[in-house]
């Protein structure tokens, strides 16, 4: 693996080891190779998310991380006596942003232009590869210095500037975790969430170059090592790649929140910005600014305010980068704005405050939802950005089974900062998914047996009869009384789910029992 200050230089898809023979990773954290396509990868939900229940540390370190997380946002909502008002003042301000986007992004480039600035369109993650390349082959630059960003790993610009012969260097503490393991993101906001500190400590001595050899896994001497590390590169870097929170039409104002100073070092010192922002993340005004910043960090890192918070407009002579590019992606999202039902995905401000608290997300971890957005926005998002249209995708696509990796709870929306209700789109989706696939078999197993279900519902003697049955099955059950295997057609249902086993008599049986001794049982 060839290297340039310990980082793993011109890392390619799919190949772990930094070069071209697809070879394994052998180091202990077991590495994700990063793959062809960002937003769908891997196995589907049921088999991966089978695949990592069984590693016992992940579950423990989402589970430490997210109970913390949890813990620190409640206090913090729980401060403002307004924060129902604000959380509907933000679903309404992404509704206009929807039902006005073309018009508030013409307003944003005209402002953007006005100001110094540069706007391209992309229509797709290859066109905004290829502006983003074309602009640092331009600067000469053969590395280039990223602020955290979603927009940019949805379009693998990493492994895309790596084929292009540019090194593309992660700056943020976890994202820099995540790049020297050869790994792939587990959390919106906080991406080596499924790692521990002795395990960071064991990929900075493996993978850091200049790691020191004493370094314990004491988290002030990680970040410490981490700063140093990186420290040269915000000096000498030519052309910095962020992503952006916010940006604001009335002013061509763009918005970075960040807790580290990773990103206010990138959006100040290179002679040249690039940001990658994803066509909904506009505002209308500037003082909407107000409300998001209210309910951004407490919903994401529990801060009453982010400690580090970038604005900038252009390009200013003398004062930060003196070239500054925006590119608008859409890359699916138009597809999803005309969607009725769907479009409310893109109010996301990606604070990951649906996946703190998901019970599926912290037993899971992100790895099993297999794309960049993980989670319960991630269920929703994802099988709409890559279906072919209406939300829809087939059985056939491995994103199809996202909409079920949940359990409907309602958890995801009562923390949502903008109201967008996930469980109702996720039973939308699941019920374009059934019905785009129906009529594909000769025999639809779950039609028949809903119409079997039907047949012995409608009549009393048979459900009686059918939950006599049942009750020869409380055997099947362990000690804690869950049958955890079973053969077909139940076998679908225990693969991933735990079933109850029967009672030893139902209720008719008891009730007639009960009458038989004249109430005393």
């Amino acid at each position: 693996m060839s290297t340039f200050l310990g980082l793993p230089g011109l890392r390619r898809r799919g190949t772990p080891d930094g070069g071209s023979d697809g070879g394994t990773v052998t180091e202990p954290w077991g590495a994700v190779p990063h793959p062809d396509e960002p937003l769908r990868w891997g196995d589907a939900f049921p088999a991966a998310a089978k695949q990592t229940l069984q590693n016992d540390q992940l579950r423990q370190n989402l589970g430490h991380a997210t109970r913390t997380i949890r813990a620190k946002r409640a206090a913090v909502v729980g401060e403002v006596p307004d924060w129902e008002a604000l959380r509907d003042t933000g679903s309404a301000v992404k509704e206009q942003v929807m039902a006005n986007l073309p018009d508030l992004l013409t307003e944003l480039e005209e402002n953007v232009v006005a100001r110094g600035g540069v706007v391209h369109w992309a229509r797709d993650a290859a066109e905004a590869n290829r502006i983003v390349t074309e602009i640092a082959k331009d600067k000469g630059a053969d590395e280039v210095v990223k602020v955290k960003s979603m927009a940019t790993q949805e379009i693998g610009l990493n492994e895309h500037l790596a084929d292009e012969g540019i090194a593309a260097i992660e700056t943020d503490l976890a994202e820099l975790i995540v790049q020297l393991a050869d790994d792939m993101p587990s959390h919106i906001l906080v991406p080596a969430i499924h790692r521990n500190r002795a395990e960071i400590r064991d990929i900075f001595l493996a993978r850091m170059g200049d790691a020191p050899p004493d370094l314990s896994d004491i988290p002030r001497e990680l970040a410490m090592a981490a700063r140093a590390h990186l420290r040269r590169k915000f000096l000498s870097a030519k052309v910095a790649v962020s992503g952006a929170n916010f940006g604001v039409a009335d002013t061509g104002t763009l918005a970075v929140v960040e807790s580290e100073g990773n990103g206010r070092m990138c959006l100040t010192l290179p002679e040249t910005l690039v940001t990658v922002m994803g066509i909904e993340k506009l505002i209308p005004t500037y003082t909407d600014l107000e409300v998001f910043l209210q309910l951004l960090p407490r919903s994401s890192t529990g801060e009453r305010m982010n400690p580090y918070t970038s604005l900038w407009t252009g390009a200013t002579p003398g004062d930060g980068p003196q070239e500054f590019h925006l590119v608008l992606l859409d890359n699916g999202r138009t597809d999803v704005l005309a969607d009725e039902v769907g479009r409310s995905a893109l109010h996301c401000i990606r604070c990951s405050a649906c996946l703190n608290v998901c019970p599926v997300y912290e037993r899971v971890g992100g790895h099993a939802y297999g794309s960049v957005y993980p989670g319960p926005i991630g269920a929703i998002l994802t099988p709409q950005l890559t279906a072919s249209t209406g939300g829809v995708s087939g059985a056939d696509d491995v994103n199809a089974s996202l909409p079920y990796a949940s359990t409907l709870c309602g958890a995801c929306y009562d923390v949502c900062p903008v109201k967008i209700d996930i469980p109702s789109i996720l039973v939308d989706l699941r019920a374009r998914e059934v019905d785009a696939d129906r009529g594909k078999h000769k025999v639809d197993p779950w039609k028949a047996a809903m119409k079997a279900a039907s047949w012995v519902m409608s009549d009393g003697g048979r459900f009686g009869l059918a939950g006599r049955a049942a009750t020869l099955g409380h055997g099947l059950g362990g000690s804690d009384g869950v049958i955890s295997t079973a053969p077909p057609p139940v076998s679908a249902w225990t693969r991933s789910r735990d079933l109850p086993a029967p009672p030893k008599e139902t209720f008719r049986q008891w009730m007639a029992e009960h009458e038989k001794d004249g109430g005393e049982r």
